[in-house]
């Protein structure tokens, strides 16, 4: 639906159906809120049983308020919900905003509800927040509604809000007024049949006063049109958002590596992390970060100085901050010499700076301006710990003027003590000076300032589109669905890599002793032979490998013996064959790899593989299509980084060739959404170049399945 959202956020008028005289109901508090903060347009209680409502006149219907209305804010029973909406449409109500509960969240005669109520908010022409939401808040000076049942009225500021709980989203307006976090708006969107997280990103995209977005959601409706929306907006400002629900319930058994690892909430970092999106792991995270990007500049890079006046917390800070991955700065000589003549000589003038118990308001404001001036430092954080005769207030107004004084760089303070030292926190955010009671928090916030600029810095890249031999891939798709078989033999699933241009090893497919000593002398010794069969898929268990041969004759004997055990573990099994390819064991062993999740569709992989891949599980993910830059991205984010690149004298890999491969893979499932999961393991990537070893490849057999 297109309709604009402004109704919802600016409306001249609004009904609350469903208005109660009975403190402590959802009807009352609607609209004592919204006459308690001063909502600058008409209100209009609607019940039938009463005339007025907080000394305002009531109406029967909405259909007889004699004035045109923008916004219906509907708190009634669930079985009257369609016929007071009906009653909107004929009244002509722009946006139409349901409380009550009852719908798709009790099970499906409340599914059934819900897709009556949107037929009717469809008929109309009508917007729709809801059902089972708290509402919606604009703290505009000019609008001033709280049309929520939340008691609290946040400040007003830079930070646009969603909620898909309703129960957290009051929770979350009492956090915003306690941090001191403006608010734009905020909106509870409930069951989201309608309005979701996708259109409220495309508003506050366009709107100049929103300038942090924040999100709690627990599901995402469309992921792929988030995925478009979020990096468009995120380009503008930056997206914070809390995703609940860090493992998938109800995913599928998966057989591959692949499958098996992407189960813990892989999709969702990938999805996130592609789009620029920073993501909190809880509420209290989302805050710190919140208080960070509507304060504060990005930093230029990740180099930090530290301004203390005691010794423990540097080193707190310092350890947090390494552990974020930010850098904690080498000062120049000229800074250690200008604060040598600061302090005396019990202080620390290297990065930390303690400047030790008797550091006074004075002390803060003149060594951070010292710091900010060093050429090596990127941002600043100030940690206070009360000692007597300090007051807490002065040394946060230090810290505002020397952060004043060098816009461009952020600072962040820390004040440590009981309750975070709740006046000096004050002064300081008021003055756009996050302040936090713990340095892992103030570490984590500036690492997102960081990792958000660096994402910002990197220029919008399309996909790359290689020549593919599409026709002859889906005839080994149609093959395998034509024998209704859910996975591809070994030699196919070479083919479909090689149709896309990935390298695999050279091989053979061969059906007797004689044939296999003859792919010998073709390919070149030393030599592995492996059984290729549908009902052998751990070839290793059932002695259907065998590496290493150096000759002829060990390739002879070593087919025989394949067989002879391979027919001992499975007398029934179908062999297709056994593949003969060389043997290689130099290089290092990694793996491609895509699943196929429930919500998000194919989610491509890479790591560190070999025998070891769910033993050190040291992969990451990505949603396709995987630019270049995603797959640059992709390997530089595993622990085993470093030894790609070469260690003690070793060559490293040839990274192009495995980013290429990565990228050819994306095409490849896109292409062939039949495919359901790939597992290319080993991905064995040298000097030279890289290529695979051994491939699985699983069909789903139903498409729409």
């Amino acid at each position: 639906m297109t309709p604009t959202l402004d109704p919802f956020f600016a409306p001249d008028s609004i009904a609350v159906i469903g208005a109660s005289r009975r403190p402590g109901t959802v009807g009352y508090q609607i609209v004592d809120n919204l006459v308690t903060h001063g909502f600058q347009g008409a209100v209009y209680p609607v019940n039938p049983k009463a005339s007025a409502v907080h000394s305002i006149p009531a109406w029967r219907s909405v259909r007889d308020i004699p004035a045109p209305v923008d916004l219906a804010i509907v708190v009634v029973p669930k079985q009257l919900v369609l016929e007071v909406v009906e009653e909107c449409g004929a009244k002509g109500v722009s946006a139409v905003v349901v409380i009550s509960a009852g719908f798709r969240e009790v099970g499906e005669e409340g599914a059934r509800r819900e897709a009556q109520l949107m037929d009717r908010i469809r008929a109309h022409g009508m917007r729709l927040v809801g059902p089972n939401c708290m509402g919606v808040l604009n703290t505009d000076p000019d609008i001033r509604m709280n049309a929520t049942f939340a008691p609290t009225m946040p400040p007003s500021g830079p930070v646009s809000f969603l909620s898909q709980s309703g129960a957290l989203g009051v929770t979350i307006l009492d956090y915003a007024a306690e941090y001191g976090i403006g608010i734009r708006n905020f909106v509870s969107v409930g069951n989201k049949p309608d309005v979701s997280g996708n259109d409220l990103l495309e508003y506050w995209e366009s709107d100049p006063e929103t300038r942090v977005i924040l999100m709690y959601l627990e599901t995402f409706g469309n992921p792929r049109r988030f995925t478009r929306i979020a990096r468009r907006v995120a380009r503008k400002k930056p997206i914070v958002v809390v995703k609940s629900g860090r493992t998938v319930a109800g995913a599928r058994a998966a057989s591959s590596h692949t499958g098996s690892l992407a189960g813990k909430d892989a999709a969702v970092d990938a999805l996130l992390s592609q789009c620029g999106v920073m993501r909190a792991d809880t509420v209290e995270e989302l805050f710190d970060l919140a208080m960070a990007f509507g304060a504060l500049p990005l930093p230029r890079d990740n180099r930090v100085a530290i301004v203390t006046n005691a010794g423990g917390p540097g080193i707190i800070i310092a350890d947090a901050c390494e552990s974020e991955g930010l850098e904690v700065a080498r000062f120049t000589p000229e800074t250690v010499a200008e604060l040598e003549g600061l302090f005396p000589e019990e202080a620390s003038v290297q990065n930390p700076v303690d400047m030790i118990a008797t550091a006074t308001a004075d002390s803060y404001r003149a060594a951070l301006d010292v710091v900010m001036k060093d050429p090596g430092v990127d941002a600043a954080i100030a940690a206070f710990v009360p000692p007597l005769g300090v007051r807490q207030e002065d040394v946060a107004h230090a810290i505002v003027e020397a952060a004043e004084g060098h816009p461009e760089t952020p600072v962040l303070a820390v004040l440590m003590g009981r309750e975070g030292l709740p006046q000096g926190r004050e002064e300081l955010r008021s003055a756009g000076v996050p302040a936090y009671i713990f340095p892992e928090s103030a570490a984590r916030a500036l690492m997102a300032l960081y990792t958000y600029g660096r994402w910002l810095k990197r220029p919008v890249q399309a996909p790359a589109t290689f020549p593919a031999n599409t026709a002859g891939a889906s005839a080994v798709l149609d093959r395998a669905e034509e024998e209704k078989r859910s996975r591809l033999f070994e030699d196919e699933a070479y083919q479909l890599l090689e149709a896309y241009g990935i390298p695999v090893i050279p091989h053979r497919l061969v059906q007797s002793a004689e044939e296999a000593v003859a792919a010998a002398t073709e390919l070149g010794f030393p030599l592995v032979l492996k059984v290729v069969s549908p009902q052998i898929v751990h070839k290793t268990e059932a002695g259907g490998v065998r590496l290493n041969l150096t000759d002829e004759d060990q390739v002879r004997k070593g087919y025989e013996q394949l067989m002879a055990d391979v027919t001992a573990y499975d007398p029934d099994a179908e062999i297709r064959g056994v593949l003969v390819a060389p043997f290689r064991d130099e290089g290092r062993e990694l793996i491609l790899g895509m699943s196929t999740d429930p919500s998000f569709g194919p989610v491509i992989m890479f790591g560190l593989g070999g025998i070891y891949v769910e033993t050190f599980q040291d992969v990451a993910f990505r949603l396709p299509p995987v630019t270049e830059q995603d797959a640059e991205e992709l390997i530089r984010s595993i622990r085993s980084f470093p030894l790609l690149e070469g260690v003690r004298g070793e060559p490293g890999i040839r990274m192009a060739s495995v980013v290429d491969a990565i990228q050819r893979l994306s095409q490849l499932v896109q292409d062939h959404p039949r495919i359901h999961e790939i597992d290319v393991n080993p991905f064995l990537a040298t000097p030279d170049g890289a290529m695979a070893l051994d491939a699985r490849i699983g069909l789903t057999l139903d498409p729409e399945a």
